[in-house]
C-alpha cells in the first residue's frame, strides 16, 4: 500500500539549519507584507518554512484560492 511521500518536519531536515533560500525569502517577504509583519533577519531554511506555513494559514488571498504553485 503506497502512503505517498513521507513528510518530515522542518526541524528534522538535514539542511534545516542552513540559511533560507532566495525563493523562500522572496515568498516569505510577500506573505509578510500582506500580513503586515516583518521578516526576521538570519532565518534558517527550517525557520523560514515554519514561518511560511504560519503566514499562509493567515493569508486571506490564499484562503480565496489565489495560491502560487510553488514556495
Amino acid at each position: 500500500m503506497d502512503r505517498g511521500p513521507v513528510e518530515k518536519s522542518p526541524e528534522e531536515w538535514a539542511t534545516g539549519d542552513e540559511p533560507m533560500t532566495a525563493p523562500q525569502e522572496s515568498y516569505l517577504r510577500t506573505l509578510a507584507r500582506e500580513a503586515g509583519r516583518e521578516v526576521p533577519e538570519g532565518l534558517s531554511k527550517a525557520e523560514a518554512s515554519t514561518l511560511i506555513d504560519e503566514l499562509q494559514g493567515r493569508s486571506e488571498r490564499l484562503r480565496r484560492g489565489d495560491r502560487p504553485a510553488d514556495r
